[in-house]
């Protein structure tokens, strides 16, 4: 059974940036196909970046030139390095699969993310 472990959120002024990290522990799972969600009270989970099945990479539109995804994985660590923060990137992130996958792992408990001054 895989096992993910989000961490590294926190709070932060607008501008600002974090380095979240997920950790990916149990057999079968594939860094290289996983990717950052978000969440915010109301709206079902946002697809934020992913590396895809096929080995393109997925932004969305309000992250792209802000948020680079990254993974080591001989240490089996996902990262997402978020710049140039802004209020409403405020959410609990999460990592999983890409959405795309034949997979879905068990969600963890996410990582507060707050941009506010």
């Amino acid at each position: 059974q895989v096992q993910l472990a989000e961490s590294g959120g926190g709070l932060v002024q607008p501008g600002g940036s974090l380095k979240l990290s997920c950790r990916v522990s149990g057999n079968g799972f594939d860094i290289d196909t996983m990717g950052w969600y978000r969440q915010v009270p109301g709206p079902p989970r946002e697809l934020v970046a992913a590396f895809l099945t096929g080995g393109s990479t997925y932004y969305a539109d309000s992250v792209k030139g802000r948020f680079t995804i990254s993974g080591d994985k001989a240490k089996n660590i996902l990262y997402l390095q978020m710049n140039s923060l802004k209020p409403e990137d405020t959410a609990v992130y999460y990592c999983n699969a890409e959405p795309w996958s034949t997979v879905q792992y068990s969600w963890g408990q996410g990582t507060q993310v707050t941009v506010s001054p």
